[in-house]
């Protein structure tokens, strides 16, 4: 009975956090820091990741490359669909992955550490891999971008003007409200 009551648990609070993410990356794709929209959804990835397991974060991190790809990637597609399919889907992955990981790793020491390690790690590898996936497949075109804005070379406009500010906005968010929302859950679940 225990099983089947935490298993339910989880598939219901998957399922809000999902649709969630969707919100968020919807609101979020109307507000914009440098060029493109801010990420608000790492927050519930981190939570999906503290409350749910693995398998959930990366389903949440999945979910959120899917938004992306249906709303905030136009400018990408046009230089490669294949490219921005494998750099969307890879970041948002891989961030639910190393924050579900991270989580597990710290969570037998401290619950409160492991939220605030795997809130830090999500923003890393969510903006690392785009970085990454810019290299790859679209580093002449950022080039042509940076020079256009202004910036001297591609690291400097990938660095200051594509990743930095929003990468400073979603580690603080994740920092912040992570540890906050989970002790909230905690609480009701403790009063369940």
């Amino acid at each position: 009975m225990q099983t089947t009551r935490r298993s339910t648990r989880t598939l219901v609070l998957g399922a809000v956090l999902t649709a969630l993410v969707v919100v968020l990356q919807l609101l979020g794709s109307f507000i914009h820091l440098g060029p493109f929209s801010i990420t608000l959804v790492l927050l519930p990835i981190v939570i999906g990741a503290a409350t749910c397991g693995i398998a959930v974060s990366v389903w949440l991190g999945l979910v959120f490359g899917g938004v992306v790809l249906m709303t905030d990637a136009a400018a990408f597609y046009a230089v490669s669909v294949i490219g921005t399919v494998i750099t969307v889907l890879a970041k948002g992955g891989l961030c639910g992955l190393a924050a579900g990981l991270v989580y597990k790793l710290f969570e037998k020491k401290n619950r409160y550490l492991a939220v605030i390690a795997a809130a830090v790690v999500c923003p890393i590898v969510n903006t690392g891999v785009f970085m990454l996936g810019c290299v790859v497949f679209f580093l002449e075109t950022i080039k042509s971008w940076g020079l256009a804005e202004g910036f001297g070379s591609a690291a400097e406009y990938m660095f200051l003007g594509l990743a930095g500010g929003n990468f400073l906005f979603e580690l603080g968010t994740n920092i912040v409200l992570s540890p906050v929302v989970v002790r909230l859950l905690n609480i009701r679940k403790k009063s369940l």
